[in-house]
């Protein structure tokens, strides 16, 4: 029994010394079994991957696409990243594009979605054929095959100075950038992305820098081919106004001393003027049997106001004509003078009592309502105030540039409420609306 508990005793310390010195595997993180202190596969406990089941999935917040050509979109989406430190190094995902039901288009790609974070996803030059648009975008993300603990610079870039240009032809949105940190950055997408007051994306951008010096500012530009003065209401943008004011004979006939419903309508239309911004300018254009240019387009807000009070009827128009298409040429004329900013969106504020009438044009109301479609095509936004229970609606809603910028003011009294709805639509306070977003890299924990 001695030799051979002995014997057996040798030979299995001999196997088991071959077995470890040519076939035992020491537990680790690669070798596709939960057989060390993981809490899953090769995930959780000493390995550096997180296990996805311990991690909240990325959480779609919005996915917009932007014309900004004839068949030409930019798309963005932003996803959230709820994760305190799990980052993902890659995510793959696809943009579907729809006209109505119909997938019109997909755009597939990576990228990398740093921990605690809202980052956006941004594809440029999304073409689809003629003919059709896309009203619906849909981002799909695929499973996660990797989570890994990371930190995010997130003050490495803060945007200063914002300020937009050129917003009737080619737009250009000019941001201060500047790199907080003592390390350099290179090749770092930049995503400018435009909110109305409601937060509900407008439109977007996106540019590079290519080389960000530590401790260093920039000047980064974003670039959009066609305007976007109409769509972008951020008060960032100043607004050229011009007035047009009825003041026609029949803009009297509700008497009184002194008379109505012009007197009225002059101080409405005075506290208007003089509520734009500084750097806002504006013209008074007033038209009965002729129209003419009382004050051409200037920052002197105040000026105009006083000039809008001092306002009276000619007592030849109390038997005239209310010649609203030659209001409308006058304002064309302005809106083409050197004194328009090219950097500020074009608006016409317009009130009348009635029809348009004239001794020369027997469709004046089509020629009207046609020199109207013609401003608005050029970029200009009109905003017609009909006053007056009998006043034509039909008329009034065909001169304005949407359904929504026709206004109604039963009596003159209802005109002070209407003027401040059109300020607040012309720029909405509050916080800023343009969110700049620069892409550094986060610093992933290695695979070890």
């Amino acid at each position: 029994m001695q030799y051979g508990l002995g014997f057996t005793t040798f030979w299995g310390l001999i196997g088991v010394m071959v077995y470890f010195a040519n076939f035992y595997v020491v537990p680790n993180c690669f070798d596709g079994a939960a057989n060390a202190d993981e809490s899953g596969i090769d995930c959780g406990g000493g390995c550096v991957r997180i296990c996805a089941a311990s991690v909240a999935p990325p959480r779609l917040v919005w996915a917009e696409s932007f014309e900004v050509a004839p068949g030409q979109y930019n798309a963005v989406a932003y996803l959230d990243n709820s994760n305190q430190i799990a980052g993902a190094p890659v995510i793959n995902y696809t943009f579907s594009f729809f006209d109505g039901e119909t997938l019109v288009g997909e755009r597939a790609g990576t990228m990398a979605l740093p921990p605690n974070s809202v980052y956006p996803i941004f594809e440029g030059r999304v073409f689809i054929a003629e003919g059709q648009a896309i009203t619906n975008t849909e981002l799909r993300l695929e499973p996660v095959d990797l989570w890994l603990p990371a930190s995010l610079q997130r003050g490495q870039f803060r945007s200063g100075d914002i300020n937009f240009s050129d917003v009737n032809d080619k737009p250009k949105l000019a941001v201060e950038m500047q790199n907080t940190s003592l390390t350099p950055a290179a090749n770092v997408e930049v995503v400018a992305t435009v909110f109305t007051e409601d937060g509900i994306p407008i439109t977007s951008s996106q540019t590079i820098i290519e080389f960000a010096a530590p401790r260093t500012s920039q000047d980064i530009v974003f670039t959009w081919p066609n305007p976007i003065a109409k769509t972008v209401r951020s008060c960032v943008i100043p607004t050229d106004v011009v007035m047009a004011i009825d003041l026609s004979g029949s803009m009297n006939n509700d008497g009184g001393t002194p008379p109505q419903p012009v007197t009225d309508t002059l101080n409405a239309a005075g506290k208007f003027a003089s509520s734009l911004k500084s750097k806002d300018q504006i013209a008074l254009v007033t038209f009965a049997s002729n129209a003419q240019l009382v004050a051409s387009l200037s920052q002197d807000n105040q000026m105009v106001a006083s000039t809008i009070t001092q306002l009276t009827i000619d007592p030849i128009e109390e038997t005239g004509f209310t010649n609203t298409l030659d209001a409308l040429e006058v304002v064309s004329e302005e809106f083409d003078s050197p004194r328009q900013n090219p950097d500020a969106r074009k608006v016409l504020v317009l009130l009348t009592d009635g029809l348009p009438t004239t001794a020369g044009d027997a469709d004046i109301i089509a020629s009207t309502e046609a020199q109207a479609l013609l401003l608005d095509e050029s970029g200009i936004e009109i905003y017609a105030i009909g006053l007056g229970e009998g006043v034509d609606r039909q008329f009034v809603q065909r001169l304005a540039s949407s359904e929504s910028n026709a206004y109604f003011a039963p009596s003159s009294v209802d005109l002070e409420s209407i003027y401040q709805e059109i300020t607040t639509a012309l720029c909405e306070s509050g916080a800023t609306k343009i969110e700049v977003i620069a892409k550094t890299e986060a610093l992933f924990t290695p695979l070890q």
